[in-house]
């Protein structure tokens, strides 16, 4: 899991340096389809949502990043483990920018997004960790041994959430 964080958040800091030194606030760089590269700096969540709460979506970052490395470790099954991995070291990347780039006061600096697909909101490689990484756990991780999820009586895994 550790190997994986580490590997998005080396690309992910590697891609928005160069996004930084090689793309002008605003224009655009066509690549293939719909397909471009466009700087923008976002302050606020997904889609931009909260812009004006950057120091507070700093920190509920922080809370997150903590709680994801403190369940990471209990995960046993590989693919749990991977995505877990995705999603913290995309989480980690967004707020390295937030208290990197912090144009805004103290955790109010803005997340480097770069990729844009025009008909999704513009975003960068954590964001894109974060994504799969979270597809990945979800289908992955409700059963895992290190959770506890409880076994029925024939030793199967059971579903201690049956509500959902």
């Amino acid at each position: 899991m550790a190997a994986v964080a580490g590997a998005v958040l080396i690309g992910d800091q590697i891609t928005k340096a160069w996004a930084l030194t090689a793309l002008d606030d605003g224009s655009t760089v066509p690549l293939v389809g719909s397909l471009r590269l466009r700087l923008v700096f976002n302050r606020g969540t997904a889609f931009g949502l909260g812009s004006r709460f950057a120091p507070l979506i700093a920190l509920l970052g922080v809370v997150v990043v903590v709680l994801l490395a403190r369940t990471g470790g209990a995960l046993r099954r590989p693919w749990a483990r991977i995505g877990l991995g995705l999603v913290l070291g995309g989480a980690v990347g967004n707020l390295a920018d937030r208290v990197l780039r912090s144009g805004g006061g103290v955790l109010g600096g803005a997340v480097v997004d770069f990729i844009d697909l025009q008909w999704w909101p513009v975003f960068n490689l954590a964001d894109a960790a974060i994504t799969v990484g979270a597809v990945v756990v979800a289908l992955t991780a409700r059963d895992d041994p290190g959770l506890g999820s409880q076994a029925d009586e024939d030793g199967r895994p059971g579903d201690r959430h049956a509500s959902w």
